[in-house]
């Protein structure tokens, strides 16, 4: 009895040591992700030092929402194809009255998050999810056309799945009608992996 117990608390303690390992290095992995994040903003020329503090301490934590990372685990997995994408993209475009392709970006659980987050943060606008094609997954706002793919601000935060950072000139957005400094960033899961990006409007008049 007394092997059979310590042969059961040794194998309890290993499964233990096994799932904070994995939970340690399922942090680490973001972390890091974080942290080339945060080396990457220190580094930008286009915007301000007031900006840069503003990204660091509230958009870059968000890169591993968990609302916004498994809305957009569900988009990728529907494998659509990039042709659809350009299909639907032209639609949006052409579009002279709403689209049930519009009420789908707007609502639901993570354009309620994307709400909720910009609620919070006064000096942000126009924000919009997009997926590993740079497809549109949720927003705020709509956005002037769904697929984000071929525009530098996707391009650069997604960065080929590596994850970077794109922080934009400030300028009028015309689908928002505001002054805006857009701000892109990785979304990432929680194993470290980039799987999306997001994009933020921010007001710096307001900082």
């Amino acid at each position: 009895m007394k092997i059979h117990f310590r042969f059961t608390r040794v194998l309890a303690i290993v499964a233990i040591l096994i799932l904070i390992g994995g939970y340690s290095n399922t942090n680490a992995s973001s972390a890091k992700v974080k942290k080339k994040l945060i080396n990457l903003t220190n580094q930008s020329q286009n915007t301000s030092g007031k900006t840069k503090k503003f990204i660091i301490a509230k958009l870059i934590p968000q890169i591993t929402n968990s609302v916004i990372v498994s809305a957009v685990k569900a988009q990728n997995s529907k494998r659509v194809t990039l042709a659809e994408i350009k299909k639907i993209d032209q639609e949006w475009k052409d579009a002279e009255e709403e689209l049930e392709i519009h009420n789908q970006m707007l609502t639901g659980k993570c354009a309620d998050e994307v709400r909720n987050l910009v609620g919070k943060l006064v000096a942000v606008g126009e924000t919009f999810v997009t997926d590993n094609q740079g497809a549109n997954v949720c927003q705020n706002e709509l956005t002037g056309d769904y697929w984000q793919g071929d525009e530098a601000k996707w391009k650069n935060s997604f960065n080929g799945g590596k994850g970077g950072i794109d922080i934009g000139v400030e300028k009028l957005d015309r689908s928002s009608n505001m002054v805006l400094q857009q701000v892109s960033l990785p979304v990432v899961d929680k194993d470290g992996k980039v799987i999306g990006a997001i994009t933020y409007g921010v007001m710096t008049h307001r900082l």
